[in-house]
């Protein structure tokens, strides 16, 4: 689904009215969409009584046009009025249709509004649009206090849409009124409005869908949007197919560099991602004093074993990778262990647990230049490349990033996306998705700046969120599983940005449902996130 700002929705709006599409056909076809979600919601429950709160504006003629639809579909319907004129020929529809209707003002002591909430199945929240902005009027505030204390008096409230935005939401900055209306779902049309996946607005949106409102194909406002929030269809049409005659080569190798004996579960979580992906090889080089430790975990494994210093991976290293990579520097070095051995992978993912040491630092310089194969660089790498490379050399400026093979998909979380760009975390976090998006485009290669919110950004101007902010993945090993979900679709042919974009979703999603099986966010381990691929997976098929 697209991701908008109120002004851009307002320009598409104008250039489809201008196209032949009016205002009020939106308003018809959005309207229709609302009312064919909330049937659908009903059918599934057995519901069939609706409440719709209308205000003045286009949600509120949005909620009117639903409420019609429904009332004809055999729904027994209320409309509660705040401040809309009577003579409105949405409203003489609706009431020509056997819709029943009342306004706020004529509504003493609230006795009506109490007892349409506590009879109906469903309450559509069509008060306020996406253009408000805060602090709420007196009467609004007063209004939307009063229907929070109502439904938090009822044994069972009503299921809450609402009508493109929660009432009290700022759809621009994702502030939220004190007095906001939390939704169980909320139905925006055409594209989702960007302070919807923000905090704290995120909290009031429930499940988010989109409907269609009829636009006109080639919009010019509408086909440079280039923001999108991931959903399941969209990420489904990623996945790459897996027929019955396919075989492990068929998916590919990830060759994972990871792991120290401060961090050996980093390796483990890491190659075993990459395999629940679908990676049909994994190859992982690690420092040799883990592989006792990890070799009975991942059987499906083959294991390159690196020269080490106490656990870390030493200077040497490099020759060990690259000569499995058939770009062979001396035979001594842990570099051409891996380049060895590198020879019949089809994407490279360098940095989770390698922890801060230098003889690691040193292993990275000699490496990197020289991996000419779809990279992922997570973590620790990401930190020890901040620094390699740096200054110039013969008057050219050797930046870390021009090294790697273009485009790589790089895995910050705030604190590291500080030491690549110099940004105070504050800065970083005060404007993720343009940050992103900025650095995305200088370094050449596909960014994932991890959080709440996920932000993937693409060097062609791209980019994409994933509506997903939850304490269930804020435990230590998540980012190596993200890492290794990327590596496992690289592996398998999917480009830089598809892949981070899916593996980013899935490993949100999985997050979501380790903590419905456990019943809380506090005990998920990055583990429970690892199990739960699975399950997403076959939610995407």
């Amino acid at each position: 689904m697209k991701l908008v700002t109120v002004s851009q929705m307002r320009a598409i709006e104008k250039e489809a009215d201008a196209s032949g599409v009016s205002y009020a056909e939106l308003m018809q076809n959005a309207g229709r969409g609302l009312a064919e979600l909330v049937h659908a919601l009903g059918q599934e429950n057995g519901w069939d009584e609706v409440t719709g709160l209308v205000g003045s504006g286009n949600n509120g003629g949005d909620t009117l046009v639903a409420l019609a639809w429904l009332a004809q579909a055999g729904w027994r319907t209320h409309a509660y009025l705040v401040n809309r004129k009577k003579d409105d020929e949405l409203i003489a529809h609706y009431l020509s249709v056997g819709g029943e209707l009342t306004e706020s003002a004529n509504d003493e002591n609230d006795e009506s509004l109490t007892a349409f909430l506590n009879q109906s199945d469903v309450f559509v929240d069509g008060l306020l649009g996406t253009g408000i902005k805060l602090p709420l009027k007196k009467e609004a505030a007063q209004l939307l206090g009063k229907i929070n204390f109502i439904t938090s008096e009822m044994e069972l409230p009503p299921f809450i849409v609402a009508v493109d935005c929660p009432s009290g939401v700022d759809c621009d900055t994702g502030e939220a009124a004190d007095e906001t209306i939390s939704a169980d779902l909320t139905v925006t049309m055409a594209a989702a409005k960007q302070g919807l996946l923000k905090l704290p607005a995120f909290e009031f949106v429930g499940e988010l869908q989109v409907v269609d409102i009829g636009l006109p194909e080639n919009l010019d406002s509408w086909n440079s949007i280039q923001t999108e929030a991931a959903d399941w269809d969209m990420v489904s049409a990623l996945l790459p197919e897996r027929t019955p005659a396919s075989h492990k080569g068929t998916f590919g190798t990830a060759f994972v560099v990871a792991g120290s004996s401060s961090y050996t579960g980093a390796a483990l979580l890491a190659g075993t991602a990459a395999y629940r992906i679908g990676a049909g090889l994994v190859t992982m080089a690690v420092p040799e004093p883990l592989h006792a430790a990890l070799a009975g975990h991942l059987p499906e494994a083959i294991w390159v074993l690196l020269p080490h210093e106490n656990g870390f991976i030493s200077d040497h290293a490099s020759d060990n990778v690259l000569q499995n990579l058939q770009v062979l520097p001396s035979p001594s070095s842990a570099a051409w262990t891996v380049l060895q051995n590198l020879a019949r992978a089809t994407a490279f993912l360098i940095g989770p647990g390698l922890g801060d040491k230098l003889s690691t630092r040193a292993f990275i310089e000699d490496l990197i230049p020289s991996i000419k194969i779809p990279v992922v660089v997570d973590a620790d790498g990401l930190r020890h490349l901040s620094a390699l490379f740096l200054g110039e050399r013969d008057g050219v400026r050797e930046d870390w990033y021009k090294k790697l093979f273009a485009p790589a998909v790089l895995t910050p979380h705030p604190g590291e996306m500080s030491a690549l760009t110099g940004l105070p975390k504050e800065e970083i976090q005060s404007n993720r998705e343009a940050i992103a998006s900025k650095y995305a485009k200088e370094w050449g290669h596909v960014v994932v700046l991890k959080g709440a919110f996920t932000v993937i950004a693409s060097p062609d101007g791209r980019s994409t969120m994933i509506p997903v902010a939850t304490p269930a993945l804020a435990k230590a090993g998540t980012g190596d599983v993200l890492a290794g979900l990327i590596v496992g679709l690289r592996a398998q042919g999917l480009d830089a940005y598809a892949a981070a974009v899916a593996g980013a979703f899935i490993h949100a999603q999985a997050g979501l449902f380790a903590a419905e099986v456990l019943g809380t966010t506090a005990s998920v381990l990055a583990s429970d996130v690892l199990e739960a691929i699975s399950d997403v997976i076959a939610e995407l098929e």
